[in-house]
């Protein structure tokens, strides 16, 4: 009897340890800007909950927002041939840094072009090209041939690497027969093409599909407020575009049997007005599961606004690159603001940030392929990987302290019940922050220009 009642005694006492949350460790990983820290792992350890000067990040783990379908960037033809020109041993290498949980930054969402975009060192190409005058409405001469020379050869490479990535797909343009400029630089598609162009696109996914490489989702044009002569693009209203998914795109999925989600809009936050006018036709709205954006305009809460109007459509964030700190912190407020995803855009450049046929200008990639043809891993890498190396597909963002524009968290909770929290300091200075999660309490000093994650541990 005495042995029983001293057992409990002992797990009792256990339970009221844990439950105060002394002295367990947390795990915690830190990235900064002058280069001291590079996912460099530390630990550190609960205390007794307790009044503090610090800055203070509470924690609600019941308090739930969207889940996260995942994190990466993309597969464009710049990125795949500078791959491509490594040695296999150094491309294999590369690519388990980029997409591979264990022992790399475990990217696994991808975005890739349906055809070329303007990051590419050969000549612009669709699927099907043709010689001018020439049309070819029952797309005999559709083939997706180009692509096997340095595209698909890096894709199946990264499916080797972490078979769970996932991948969607973005066309900058239609095939310049079927525009009214007869190029696909610039100009509009012709009412006349729609259902071609449906089925040109629901070819593309087949014939991905029949490559092993599954399409997850697909949005109907990159940009499609942007019109220049100089590289692809397709203007479209939101009108067409309601218009090309209600009568065309949805049915021919349907029809085809073709599960490819489709993602409307794919630009800026400056144009709420487009993906309104789609779902808000209860026809094409049927199609269509949510709304991709990027950066380059306009406000992040624009996000935020597009979700409160329709709560059962999901936002996504499939377009740009953010740097250092502060490229954190946008991270932070995309996922704040209802994102399910984040994808950069580029991942590779050369020391010349080429190749790159298009008229924009272009920054340091996370990874650069240098002139000796060796690789470095910029600040950014490092920072991309304090978030997709530790959120977990399936996982929820959830309630935490908000910060501000300088110094800013986000919190989730991973399919495995722990929380990870990541905070960025984008400040000349130090911060101390002292962190309540349930029965859980601990402090961290926070270099400044710093980015941390705390995967931590919750009790059962």
């Amino acid at each position: 009897m005495y042995k029983i009642l001293f057992i409990n005694l002992i797990v009792l006492f256990s339970f009221i340890t844990v439950s105060y949350g002394e002295k367990e460790p947390i795990q915690m990983w830190m990235s900064s800007e002058d280069g001291k820290y590079v996912l460099t792992e530390q630990v550190v350890y609960t205390e007794k909950p307790k009044k503090t000067k610090d800055i203070m990040i509470e924690i609600n783990p019941s308090e739930k927002y969207q889940s996260i379908l995942g994190m990466g960037g993309s597969l464009e033809h710049a990125t795949c041939s500078n791959l491509m020109k490594l040695s296999p041993e150094e491309r294999e290498n590369v690519i388990t840094k980029l997409v591979d949980p264990e022992k790399g930054i475990g990217m696994n969402l991808m975005r890739l072009c349906i055809g070329t975009s303007d990051f590419v060192g050969e000549p612009y190409y669709s699927y099907n090209d043709l010689p001018e005058g020439e049309t070819d409405p029952e797309l005999i001469k559709f083939s997706i041939e180009k692509d096997r020379d340095y595209v698909i050869p890096i894709i199946k490479l990264v499916q080797e690497k972490n078979p769970d990535v996932l991948f969607f797909a973005s066309p900058w343009s239609p095939p310049g027969w079927m525009k009214d400029t007869r190029t696909m630089n610039g100009g509009v598609l012709l009412r006349e093409y729609y259902s071609v162009y449906a089925n040109y696109l629901t070819k593309f996914v087949e014939a991905y599909t029949a490559e092993g490489i599954p399409i997850y989702a697909l949005t109907v044009q990159n940009e499609p407020r942007m019109n220049d002569k100089d590289y692809p693009t397709c203007v479209w209203t939101a009108e067409q575009q309601r218009y090309f998914i209600r009568d065309y795109l949805g049915p021919c999925f349907e029809q085809k049997g073709i599960s490819t989600k489709i993602w409307c809009w794919d630009h800026n936050w400056n144009y709420l007005d487009f993906p309104r006018v789609i779902f808000s036709d209860p026809i094409a709205s049927r199609y269509v599961e949510g709304t991709a954006f990027h950066l380059y305009e306009g406000k992040v809460e624009a996000q935020t606004v597009l979700h409160n109007e329709f709560p059962d459509k999901h936002i996504y964030f499939t377009e740009g690159s953010t740097f250092y700190t502060r490229g954190a912190i946008k991270i932070i407020e995309i996922f704040r603001n209802w994102s399910r995803s984040y994808n950069l855009w580029v991942i590779c450049l050369d020391w010349q940030r080429r190749p790159n046929r298009g008229p924009h200008h272009a920054s340091p990639t996370m990874i650069v392929l240098k002139e000796d043809n060796t690789v470095e891993y910029r600040f950014d890498y490092y920072m991309y990987g304090q978030f997709m190396k530790f959120v977990r597909r399936g996982a929820f963002r959830i309630a935490s302290t908000p910060g501000d524009r300088y110094f800013n968290n986000v919190a989730f909770l991973n399919p495995d019940g722990s929380v990870v929290l990541i905070v960025a300091n984008a400040e000349n200075k130090e911060k101390k922050i002292a962190v309540q999660c349930e029965d859980k309490f601990f402090r961290v000093e926070l270099p400044s220009k710093a980015v941390i994650t705390c995967v931590i541990k919750r009790n059962k």
